[in-house]
């Protein structure tokens, strides 16, 4: 929420957004709400992500995770429409909060994927294993060609 402007003998001074009993109460209840929808949100997404990434390791290739990632979509839309956090624009955040450059479990998950990715290079066991669940995937969409 963008900081408002009054007039004090012609100068112009941020006024912070006063916030109220009432306004903290309606916060913190909205808060629960939008949890309680998170939550129902995730226990639905978890078996049907996993249904949907099923499915899309038997596409031709070309239209592999098509499913998997139209759920993530999804997801993503109606965590945006919940804005959980919204109201935390009502001050601003202590400097803890403000989020920082590569902080993020992607960044950590890139990381590790770069790691497993030169381990693969090296002929490690990373490739011996992703030979292996590519032959049984291979086999099984063969099975299921027919």
């Amino acid at each position: 929420m963008a900081a408002e402007h009054g007039r004090t003998s012609d100068k112009l001074i941020a006024v912070t957004p006063q916030v109220t009993r009432w306004v903290l109460l309606r916060d913190v209840a909205v808060l629960q709400a939008k949890l309680l929808l998170d939550s129902l949100k995730d226990l639905l997404l978890a078996p049907v992500s996993l249904g949907a990434a099923a499915i899309s390791l038997f596409n031709r290739d070309g239209d592999t995770g098509r499913q998997f990632y139209e759920v993530l979509h999804a997801a993503r839309r109606f965590e945006d429409w919940i804005n959980k956090y919204g109201d935390a624009d009502r001050i601003p955040p202590p400097g803890f909060a403000v989020k920082r450059e590569g902080e993020s479990i992607d960044d950590m998950v890139a990381r590790l994927e770069e790691l497993v990715k030169r381990q693969y290079e090296r002929g490690g066991m990373t490739a011996s294993a992703k030979d292996a669940i590519d032959r049984a995937l291979d086999a099984v969409h063969a099975k299921l060609q027919r």
